[in-house]
């Protein structure tokens, strides 16, 4: 290795030292760090009861439920966009399927509340 890129290297290298003692004390139990009841001035979380047992508002993402829910309905809202701007489908049928699409959405749909999606 030449001086050059050993003296290039050199701060990243002392910058990625810096955070190896932060990650080595923050391992998750069984993997070697000290138990949670061993740490200084942590308790164990309470487990939550009643209705706070569901509670994921502090996920960063949402559930994969929810979110392949989402791409169906946008996947769907698409086909019946097309449905409604072709002149040719009879508007009974669009109303059929927009009546439909509203009851699996939970809200009333027409052909420009599909542009939400």
């Amino acid at each position: 290795m030449s001086s050059r890129t050993f003296l290039a290297f050199l701060p990243l290298s002392a910058a990625g030292l810096l955070f190896v003692p932060a990650l080595a004390q923050e391992a998750p139990p069984g993997q070697g760090g000290p138990p949670p009841s061993a740490r200084e001035g942590t308790t164990p979380p309470a487990k939550p009861s009643g209705d706070d047992a569901r509670d994921t508002s502090g996920y960063a993402f949402p559930a994969l439920a929810v979110t392949v829910a989402a791409a169906q309905n946008m996947a769907h809202a698409m086909i019946l966009r097309d449905y409604c701007a072709n002149t040719r489908v009879p508007m009974e049928f669009v109303r059929k399927r927009l009546a439909r699409f509203s009851r699996m959405t939970g809200r009333e749909e027409s052909c420009q509340s599909l542009s939400d999606y």
